[in-house]
C-alpha cells in the first residue's frame, strides 16, 4: 500500500515514492536511470541515456508557446546514504522505509534523498502531464552530484539548447539562489609502519553530534567528531602513554561527521587514568559546545587484554599531527556589500580510516573565489608533505557567478510575493551546486535555484515538507507559464 496515497500534489508524490523505492546511492544509480529513460519512452517522448546514467529529455511546448526560448529543467538522481548505526538498512537493495507524520515525509532511520528525489518528481510531474502551459522543455537529470557532480561533468552538453536554466536542487522554500560556491576534495594519505603488542584495549566513541550539510550548515559551527578525535588523542598524548589500534570516523566528504571512534590500547597499570582522562575531556568539549551540541557524547569501554597490532610511534606522531594541524569549519566570510552572512571560503574534514599500512583523511574545501580554494588545498598540501604524506585532488568543480541580467529571477519573485505575500530571501550559497559546471559550459546563461524545505539533509533525520512541497510545485508550474 502506497504510504504517499492521497497526499498532494498528488502525481509529485506519486513519483516520489517510485523513486525511493528504487535503490539510488551515488555509484549505485544504473537502476533509477533506467526508470527514466522508460518513462519518457512510454509516453513518447525524446530522451537520450549518457554512458555514465545521465539522461536529457525534451516535451514540446504547448499550444501558443512555440516561439518562445526553450527551458531547461534541471535535478541529480542520486542521494547522500546514510543510517543510524543500528539500522540494518542495505542501500544497495532495500526500498527507502519511508513515513508520514502531520507535515512531514521521512525514512526510519535513513536519509531520506529528498536531495534530490524531490526535484527529480516535481518534473517528472511535469512531463507526464497535459494540463500546464509551457515553451520547450528539456529536463536533465544527472548521477554522483553528491560525490563530486561528477556527471554534470561530463553531460554532453551539446544536447542542451536551452539558455534558460530552473535547478531546483535548493533546501528552502522562500530562498532563490543565484550563485554558489566552487569546491574540490583533499585526500591524504599517510603510509604508516605497525607492531604486535599486548595490553588493555579500549573502544572509545564520539556521537551524538547534529552532524549535517558541510557546505549550507558549516556556518552552524556544529563539532567535527574527527576535529574533536584529534583532539582527544593529543590530551592523551599530554597526559599517559597510549597506543592506537585503529582510528574511524565519517561517511562522506559533505557530510559534517557525526561519529567517530578508535580502538585504545593502555598499559593495566594506566586504565584508571585512561578512563578518568576520557572522562575529563568529554566535560571539555561539552563545555565548549555547549550551545549547539547538546547531546554529544565521548565514552570508552574495556574490551580486555588483546594483543593486536598498533601504530608504531613515530607513525602515532604523524597521525595525531595531521588530526591537530589541519584547519577545520569556517575559514572566512563574505565582505562583500549584502552578503555578510555567506561563508566565503570553508574546509570539512569528513573521512578519517586508518586501514592496514595507510591512514587516510578526506576533506571537502569550498569557496566563493577560486584562488582561495586552490590556496587552502595548498595549505593542505603543505601539512601533508611535512610528515611525508601524500596529497591529492579529487573533483573539482566551479563556482556559478551572479546573473545581474537575470530575466528569469524578477519574474520568480513577483510570482511569489503575488501568491504568498511576502518577500523571498535572493542570495548565493555556499555549497556546490550543478549550477556552477551549468553556468561555465553554457554561458551567457540564465540561471536560478529553488526547492521546498527539506530538514536536516544527508543526515537520517531528513524531513521534507509536504504544503511546502507542493507550493515549490506550484511555483515552478507559474513560472513555466510566465516564461512565454
Amino acid at each position: 500500500m502506497s504510504v504517499l496515497n492521497g497526499i498532494e500534489p498528488k502525481r509529485v508524490f506519486e513519483f516520489f515514492e517510485e523513486i525511493c523505492n528504487i535503490p539510488h546511492g551515488s555509484g549505485n544509480t544504473k537502476q533509477l536511470s533506467g526508470y527514466l529513460k522508460d518513462f519518457a519512452i512510454k509516453r513518447g517522448l525524446k530522451v537520450s541515456q549518457e554512458p555514465c546514467g545521465n539522461i536529457v529529455m525534451y516535451k514540446d511546448a504547448t499550444a501558443g508557446y512555440e516561439n518562445s526560448p526553450s527551458i531547461c529543467l534541471q535535478g541529480h538522481i542520486d542521494m547522500v546514504c546514510e543510517k543510524e548505526s543500528d539500522s540494518r538498512h542495505n542501500f544497495k537493495k532495500d526500498p527507502l522505509p519511508i513515513a508520514v507524520m502531520d507535515d512531514e515525509v521521512f525514512s526510519r532511520s535513513t536519509t531520506l534523498g529528498a536531495d534530490d528525489g524531490i526535484a527529480v518528481a516535481m518534473i517528472l510531474a511535469i512531463f507526464d502531464s497535459n494540463e500546464y502551459e509551457h515553451p520547450a522543455l528539456e529536463a536533465v537529470f544527472t548521477v554522483d552530484e553528491e560525490i563530486g557532480m561528477e556527471g554534470a561533468k561530463v553531460l554532453n552538453f551539446s544536447s542542451i539548447k536551452s539558455r534558460r536554466v530552473i535547478n531546483l536542487d535548493s533546501e528552502d522554500e522562500g530562498v532563490f539562489y543565484i550563485s554558489c560556491a566552487g569546491g574540490v576534495r583533499g585526500n591524504i594519505d599517510l603510509a604508516v609502519d605497525l607492531k604486535e603488542r599486548t595490553g588493555i584495549e579500549y573502544d572509545v566513541v564520539i556521537s551524538g553530534l547534529h552532524g549535517g550539510h558541510s557546505g549550507e550548515m558549516i556556518d552552524k559551527y556544529y563539532a567535527n567528531a574527527i576535529i574533536i578525535m584529534g583532539r582527544l588523542l593529543r590530551f592523551l598524548q599530554q597526559r599517559m602513554k597510549f597506543r592506537i589500534i585503529e582510528l574511524s570516523g565519517g561517511l562522506a566528504d559533505n557530510a559534517i561527521p557525526r561519529e567517530a571512534g578508535c580502538h585504545i590500547q593502555v598499559s593495566k597499570e594506566n586504565s584508571t587514568t585512561f578512563e578518568q582522562t576520557i572522562a575529563e575531556l568529554e566535560d571539555i568539549i561539552k563545555n565548549e559546545y555547549r550551545a549547539n551540541e547538546k547531546n554529544l557524547m565521548i565514552y570508552c569501554e574495556n574490551q580486555g587484554e588483546s594483543t593486536v597490532r598498533v601504530l608504531r610511534n613515530e607513525s602515532a606522531k604523524r597521525v595525531m599531527f595531521l588530526l591537530t594541524a589541519v584547519p577545520d569549519g569556517v575559514i572566512k566570510m563574505c565582505r562583500n556589500k549584502g552578503q555578510e552572512d555567506l561563508v566565503e571560503t570553508s574546509l570539512n574534514f569528513g573521512i578519517m580510516r586508518l586501514n592496514d599500512d595507510k591512514f587516510s583523511l578526506e576533506a571537502g574545501i569550498r569557496s566563493q573565489i577560486s584562488s582561495e580554494k586552490q590556496a587552502l588545498s595548498s595549505k593542505l598540501q603543505v601539512i601533508a608533505e611535512a610528515v611525508g604524506a601524500e596529497y591529492t585532488e579529487k573533483g573539482n568543480y566551479p563556482a556559478w557567478e551572479y546573473n545581474e541580467d537575470s530575466v528569469i529571477l524578477p519574474m520568480l519573485i513577483r510570482l511569489y510575493e503575488s501568491a504568498y505575500g511576502q518577500t523571498p530571501v535572493v542570495k548565493g550559497i555556499h555549497a556546490g551546486l550543478e549550477c556552477g559546471v551549468i553556468y561555465n559550459a553554457l554561458k551567457p546563461v540564465d540561471i536560478v535555484s529553488f526547492g521546498p524545505t527539506i530538514n536536516r539533509a544527508h543526515t537520517p533525520k531528513e524531513t521534507l515538507s509536504i504544503s511546502s512541497t507542493e507550493r515549490t510545485f506550484n511555483l515552478l508550474v507559474s513560472l513555466i507559464k510566465e516564461l512565454k
